[in-house]
């Protein structure tokens, strides 16, 4: 099969097609043959060795996490049977997506409905699941909350928004000013254009601040919480991890996440979809062959939406 590769940590240049073996599954796993994917930073993080740290060695590479695709082989009575359309959260620390095969654990994985284009559906499994999970599981959201999301035009912030207005949350916005149109269609009540205003300095207070684009600090945004509020963040880092230790017996706490992947979540995100209460937005669409552009295109910061790579 061919695959996008890297041996060395990196710019984009060392993103390379390859000819590879096809994955052997394991017994709990499925064979699914990958019809798009979609790149998030975590993947230029990890290509670049940014998180070598948290992740050392182990080369060449497989990038990527999101998957779409066709069971090509599966265990018996595992749920699923071949030629069936699938999402998957790949569960190898690695990565893996961007190849024409790749493997998963059955409970990483859920099936889609006949309707839901692939493109689409690669979008969600990674950056769905960590909005879903940082609001839901870290923020404790609650119906009728006030919620603010930081960085709410990207690939997570996206997401975020929509799934707290799910929960008839009263959700406010921060993105640059070209994307307050986006983010109200989304379903944001209110807007902040962060090049003139600075959120943390608001006479407004939330119940939970959502940092999808990594860009404030606990410390920062503790004065516009509510008492009970919670601060979460996607930036694993050593600060990050002290702010959760010293924080998370206070009323205002602070907590920086890592997603999790599981099928049930991956189900739920697929219910929204269903209810129209969860809607996808493409940034652009590349080949296999232009993985290399894509990461860059991520890199360079993307506005609104994701970007998607394609294999059929």
């Amino acid at each position: 099969m061919q695959a996008i590769e890297f041996d060395d940590y990196g710019t984009a240049d060392v993103l390379h097609l390859a000819e590879r073996a096809i994955p052997q599954r394991k017994n709990d796993e499925l064979l699914i043959e990958v019809w798009a994917s979609s790149i998030n930073p975590v993947d230029y993080r990890l290509r670049s060795g940014e998180m070598k740290g948290l992740l050392p060695g182990g080369f060449p590479r497989v990038p990527g996490f999101d998957v779409a695709g066709v069971v090509t082989e599966c265990p018996p009575e595992s749920g699923f049977s071949v030629g069936d359309r699938v999402m998957a959260f790949l569960n190898h620390l690695r990565g893996g997506a961007l190849a024409e095969y790749t493997t998963c654990s059955v409970n990483v994985a859920a099936t889609l409905p006949d309707d839901m284009p692939m493109e689409e559906a690669a979008a969600i499994p990674l950056a769905g699941t960590t909005a879903l999970q940082s609001l839901r599981d870290h923020g404790k959201l609650k119906r009728g909350a006030r919620v603010l999301i930081n960085g709410a035009s990207g690939g997570v912030g996206a997401f975020a928004v929509q799934i707290a207005k799910s929960f008839d949350c009263h959700v406010d916005a921060v993105a640059s000013g070209d994307n307050e149109e986006f983010c109200r269609v989304l379903g944001a009540d209110h807007f902040y254009d962060y090049e003139k205003t600075d959120f943390t300095k608001s006479s407004e207070r939330w119940n939970l601040v959502f940092d999808a684009a990594g860009k404030s600090g606990y410390f920062d945004a503790r004065s516009v919480l509510l008492d009970g509020g919670r601060y979460v963040s996607t930036e694993p880092d050593v600060k990050g991890i002290l702010m959760t230790v010293l924080t998370w017996p206070l009323s205002k706490s602070g907590k920086v996440m890592l997603a999790k992947a599981n099928a049930d979540d991956l189900r739920e995100l697929i219910r929204l979809y269903e209810a129209k209460q969860l809607k996808v937005t493409i940034d652009r669409t590349y080949s296999l062959h232009e993985a290399a552009e894509a990461h860059r295109r991520i890199e360079t910061g993307v506005d609104r939406g994701k970007v998607i790579v394609t294999l059929k």
